[in-house]
């Protein structure tokens, strides 16, 4: 079932569970989530990221995708913008049936990112489609750009924020970064500032760059108020690392079996978050089909 995030997010903030929120950019990787979502019972976001839209597949091109095989599956699922820039590209989002945007004006000054934020949710209302906006900055592990404590999200703005943008999730930084850790490096989060944070707005928290977290840090991310948790680059790997593996084994194998196999080995790590994101047998239209 094709749904916006608004509904799936408010119940995870209300039972105090996160909803999976992955990265994908084609038919497999998206086939491969929501199948992974479906087996699990679980509410499903497909997060597909501004740079994917504008180099690989544009927004015209993949929502029909997305939204065909959201109407097969008997899971809430939901298409989103991820870390939208361009005011331009959110709304032609919108526009093409994106069910949910994330604006990411994080650069700009708590006012502008305000106004630039509203702008967004005002045009949304027009598509029903719900909006996640970001207070604080995610750091970038790949250039070494790891989030520091100037980075984190003001407990103290965060409330102001929602209340004068109308947002229906809030991304929050407070210590994870985007992409690979190097091995062994387990980020430290500061949970003070979450918890500051929750009680302060009560509303559906994100953590941006949930690759390699650590499941200790999702468990404890997910008991203090974090309601979607976004992970893009294990995903990713765990395609590549199959890839790689099929290639080993046979290096003339036919490329349609070799896609294939990453489609259906890549669902593992997707039942790995979803197993720790409490969000297992939490989709709302499974759970009508079960009683």
């Amino acid at each position: 079932m094709y749904v916006s995030m608004k509904k799936m997010l408010s119940q995870a903030n209300q039972q105090n569970y996160a909803v999976m929120a992955i990265n994908c950019f084609n038919l497999e990787t998206v086939r491969s989530v929501i199948s992974a979502a479906q087996e699990l019972r679980a509410p499903m976001i497909i997060d597909i990221v501004q740079e994917h839209l504008c180099h690989h597949c544009d927004s015209k091109l993949i929502t029909p995708l997305v939204i065909e095989l959201a109407r097969r599956a008997n899971v809430d699922v939901a298409l989103n913008l991820d870390h939208g820039e361009d005011i331009g590209l959110i709304k032609k989002c919108m526009v093409d049936g994106f069910s949910s945007v994330m604006v990411d004006a994080s650069k700009y000054s708590f006012d502008e990112n305000i106004r630039y934020t509203k702008e967004i949710v005002d045009f949304a209302k027009i598509y029903d489609a719900s909006v996640e906006g970001e207070l604080g900055n995610i750091g970038l592990t790949m250039s070494g750009d790891y989030t520091n404590e100037a980075m984190f999200t003001n407990p103290d703005q965060a409330k102001k924020f929602i209340d004068e943008t109308g947002i229906d999730a809030l991304a929050v930084s407070y210590g994870s970064s985007h992409g690979h850790y190097p091995q062994g490096v387990v980020p430290e989060l500061n949970f003070d500032i979450l918890t500051k944070i929750k009680q302060a707005t009560h509303a559906p928290l994100v953590l941006h760059g949930g690759s390699g977290v650590g499941a200790d840090n999702i468990k404890q991310s997910v008991a203090l108020g974090i309601n979607k948790i976004n992970v893009g680059s294990d995903f990713m790997k765990a395609n590549v690392n199959c890839i790689q593996e099929q290639l080993h084994e046979n290096p003339n194998k036919n490329y349609w079996e070799i896609i294939r196999q990453a489609e259906e080995q890549s669902k593992e790590i997707i039942k790995y978050y979803i197993s720790i994101s409490g969000s297992e047998g939490k989709s709302l239209l499974s759970n009508y089909l079960h009683h």
